[in-house]
Parts: C-alpha cells; structure tokens; sequence
C-alpha cells in the first residue's frame, strides 16, 4: 500500500475547506490502494485554530486515513529537531527560513515536504484554503484521482492511463515526478481591480515579470496568459496528458511532486507570491514527465484582501514577486540551457547545480530592479487613491525591497544546499501527535 501526504497549508478560517479535502482523501483511500496521511500547518490565530480542530473531529474515521493537524509550536517542535538531527550549518537561520515570522508560500510548503518524508509519504499533494472543488452532478471531482494514477510511475507505465500521450521516447523511462492542474475563477494574483481602473497599467505592471530582453510581442503575450488559469470552463469530462508540462499551465493550488522535492526545496522568501512555483519550472526544465489533467479547482478570494490594510500587504508580495523575477529569469533561462545536466546518473535532480545557479544569480546587478520600481512608482500613482498611496510605501522601502530581494535568493541557495541531509533527518524523526491532532 502507498502512503501519501495530502496537504493543507492554511493561516486564515478554512473549515469547510478541511471538511473538502478529508473527502478527497476518503475519495483515494476508496478508490486507490493508499493509505492517506491529511496534513493540516494552521498558522492561524488560537480561536480559529479551535474551529480547524473542531472540523477534524467532524472528519469520518477511516483506517486508511491518519489525520494530523499541526500548529506553529508543534511544527516548529518538529523542525527544530530534524534540524539538530541534521547537523547542518546555520541551524537557526534555516529554523528561520523553514518557519519564518511573516507569509511565505513556499517556506509552508517546504514544511509539509519535510513532515511528508517523516511520515514515510512517498509523494506530496497540495491544496489552498481560498479554493474548493469543481463539482459534477453533485460530485466533487478530484484531482488526486489523475495524481494517483500516474505520480511516481515510469511514464511509459503511466502512458495507458493518460488520454494523450506528449512525452517523447527518450523520456518514458524516467518516473512521473509532477501531477497538476490549474484553476477557474478569479485572477490567481488579487490585481484585477488595476486591470478595470487602467488595462494600460495593467500591461505595464504584469510585464514586469518577464525577462529584461523579451520583445513588446513577448511581453504582450505574457500579460494576456498571466494568472488566468484555465479560465471559466466548466469540468465536464476528464482529459490528461503524459508531457514535460509547460509551467504556465499548472498552479500550486493543484499540484502534486513525487522525488523531486525531497531534492530541492521551494524559495523560502516572505511576503513575496509565487516563491512557490519553482519545483513545477525545474521538473519541465529538467525533461521530468509530468501529466497535465484537467480536474482544475476553482479559485476565490476572501474579504481581508479588500480592505486597505488587505491591499497594501497583497500588492507588497505582488510587488517582491516582480523584484524576485530578476533572479529566477536568470535561473530559469540557464536550468533550460542545461536541461538532462540537471540530473544524475540515477536520474534525480542535483541539489548542487540548483543552488550553484541561485548563487550566481545573487550577484547580478540590481539596475533591472531599480527600472521596476521606477516602472511600478508610475503605475500605482496613475491609479490614484489608496495605489497613490501605496507609491509612497514603496518609495520609503525602496533600497530595503531591494536588498530583500537579493537577500531572498540567497537563503534558497542555502536551504537548497542543506535540503538533502534536512530531508534525511526528517525521516529519522517522529512528528509528535496530541490528542485532537492526529487519530
């Protein structure tokens, strides 16, 4: 029997969603040979927490089915000790880096790939509380039921279970190390009020992801695709593709990894969206099958994102994320170039050359950055109101955004070079359970 991590990150109320997914988990344990272990890192304040536990009650009991339900002390209890056990360098400040004071998308994630592996999970799956399941006559339908068919299987294995087969010969024997989809609904990046107030600004902001040299074409294009998702099409029949699958075609709402991310870790930036995309860029640069499907989720936002105080902290991750870019266009464009040198003789993923091309991209010169914020300084005063006032913020931070940026790819490269023997560690040590928290 497998055994599999399906995992909810979470640091805002999200009841229903955990009720959600403990049907997804029943749904695998039900209809794959799986013995499910639910994952929910609740960084949210104590009374909410009480309604998440008062959730987990409700969750049916099911012997394939382990339940574990962890806050803060008790993730942090975990990591302390499988850093210790580790022996690493700077055991503090990857403390830090794994479970740092502000959001990180990433750092969250690299959590549950830790617990998974001292769970003896071979694969992890990921869902977000602002999400929820596409339903057919009544039914939710799941991504795990493509993620289990294929994940982890030699991709010629996998080949029969797939609607259509993209993969070229020379790939079929590595393993299956990605299973996404994407999402419907709203813009997976809270900006569409920028799109309605001024569509110009709009271009020029979302433009500032792509790489310096792109043509305008380039970047228009860019633009048009960026955070959609797979639009507003409603599920109706299930379609899946065994391929090297193209990055902007699946989200971190609806992903799952098997091997690689006990490799590499995620970039454990904070307040930055998107610091959790880079496994699904690596897995395709680095020619690993992966199958596209199409049960996508269905995206939401919740209220605190309309308030000032919502906007203000959303447009600064919005912001980081597009400084972050400087440094990930570099390593993206030279993971491409290096493609199969990106694995070893057993066909894994080497640490070293991730965080080797992370080092260098620490020293490129800032000047990219500085014309961003120049760039997003005009935009956000030609919105005018609270975007007006949000200039201002930017402009008094604007050597510490700076700094933080160049500072961020520097803790990835030195997660990434400690992230093995972290990964070692954690399958030596036990993740504690109280009563409540894990049945």
């Amino acid at each position: 029997m497998r055994r599999i991590c399906l995992t909810l990150p979470t640091n805002r109320p999200c009841s229903a969603t955990i009720a959600a997914v403990a049907e997804e988990a029943a749904y695998a344990a039900e209809h794959f040979d799986t013995e499910v272990h639910l994952l929910i890192l609740d960084s949210c304040t104590a009374s909410v927490r009480a309604e998440h536990a008062e959730a987990v009650r409700r969750i049916p009991g099911d012997p394939r089915i382990v339940v574990h339900h962890l806050d803060e002390d008790r993730q942090r209890d975990f990591l302390r000790r499988a850093i210790d056990r580790a022996a690493v360098m700077k055991p503090d400040l990857l403390l830090d880096l794994m479970l740092p004071a502000g959001v990180s998308y990433g750092a969250c994630t690299n959590r549950a790939f830790l617990i998974a592996a001292a769970l003896g999970c071979e694969s992890v799956h990921r869902r977000d509380s602002d999400s929820r399941y596409q339903t057919v006559n009544g039914d939710n339908v799941f991504p795990v039921h493509h993620e289990l068919l294929s994940l982890g299987r030699r991709a010629a294995d996998a080949a029969p279970e797939v609607t259509e087969n993209a993969l070229a010969a020379d790939h079929m024997n590595k393993r299956v190390a990605m299973v996404g989809s994407s999402f419907v609904g709203e813009l997976s990046v809270d900006i569409g009020e920028i799109l309605r107030i001024d569509p110009a600004v709009y271009h020029d902001v979302v433009g500032l992801w792509a790489p310096a040299h792109w043509s305008d074409e380039q970047r228009r294009e860019l633009v048009d695709e960026s955070f959609r998702g797979a639009g507003s099409d409603a599920f109706t029949t299930d379609h899946s593709t065994l391929a090297l699958v193209d990055p902007m075609r699946v989200d971190m709402c609806n992903i799952s990894f098997h091997g690689v991310h006990e490799r590499v870790p995620l970039p454990p930036a904070t307040d930055t969206i998107g610091s959790d995309y880079f496994l699904i860029h690596l897995v395709h640069d680095a020619a690993l099958p992966g199958v596209l499907h199409n049960r996508n989720i269905v995206n939401f936002y919740t209220g605190e994102r309309r308030t000032d105080s919502g906007l203000v902290a959303y447009q600064l991750r919005f912001v980081k994320f597009l400084l972050s870019m400087l440094y990930f266009n570099f390593i993206y464009d030279e993971m491409a170039r290096a493609g199969g040198r990106l694995l070893d003789d057993q066909g894994q993923v080497r640490a070293s050359a991730v965080a080797r091309l992370a080092r260098e991209s620490a020293r490129l010169d800032p000047d990219e950055n500085v014309r961003r914020l120049d760039v997003l300084d005009s935009a956000y005063r030609k919105l005018g109101g609270r975007y007006a006032e949000f200039a201002d913020l930017l402009w008094r931070r604007r050597e510490r955004l700076l700094d933080e940026a160049r500072g961020d790819i520097e803790d990835f490269a030195l997660l990434t070079e400690a992230w093995e023997p972290l990964v070692r560690a954690a399958r030596l040590t036990s993740v504690a359970a109280t009563p409540g928290q894990q049945r």
